[in-house]
């Protein structure tokens, strides 16, 4: 059985999140720019079956590919947008604050998960006896 890299995978996850939280601001902030078309990052389980988990650092001239050559910002096609403006944009701005929803939700899912796990963690290093 492979350790599994819990912290290092939360850490990865929010900075996909920290990714896709600055393109939904700048999708929120141009949704009255004429012609802009609303961006958004590949879902991060693409992002894991893409990647393998199990790479490790061995050597420290070793790289490790940063969060974002793992995900790659994507414009989002017409189809995924509720409506298209006669500016030739594409963003809605209930469509940009459900998104901003899911991603708060995610952190904080993020957070509670290690959170779980550093107090087991501390629980299982305290000195028995005493």
């Amino acid at each position: 059985m492979q350790p599994i890299h819990l912290f290092g995978l939360a850490s990865q996850q929010n900075s996909w999140l920290a990714m896709r939280q600055t393109l939904n601001a700048g999708n929120i902030a141009n949704v009255n720019t004429p012609g802009y078309r609303a961006a958004d990052l590949e879902p991060f389980e693409a992002v894991l079956d893409s990647t393998r988990i199990g790479m490790a650092v061995t050597e420290t001239g070793h790289m490790s590919p940063s969060p974002t050559e793992l995900a790659a910002s994507t414009e989002v096609e017409s189809e995924d947008s509720w409506e298209v403006f006669h500016s030739g944009g594409n963003v809605t701005i209930e469509q940009e604050l459900m998104k901003a929803g899911e991603i708060r939700r995610k952190y904080s899912l993020n957070t509670n998960i290690i959170s779980a796990f550093h107090r087991m963690l501390k629980s299982s290093a305290r000195p028995t006896g005493g």
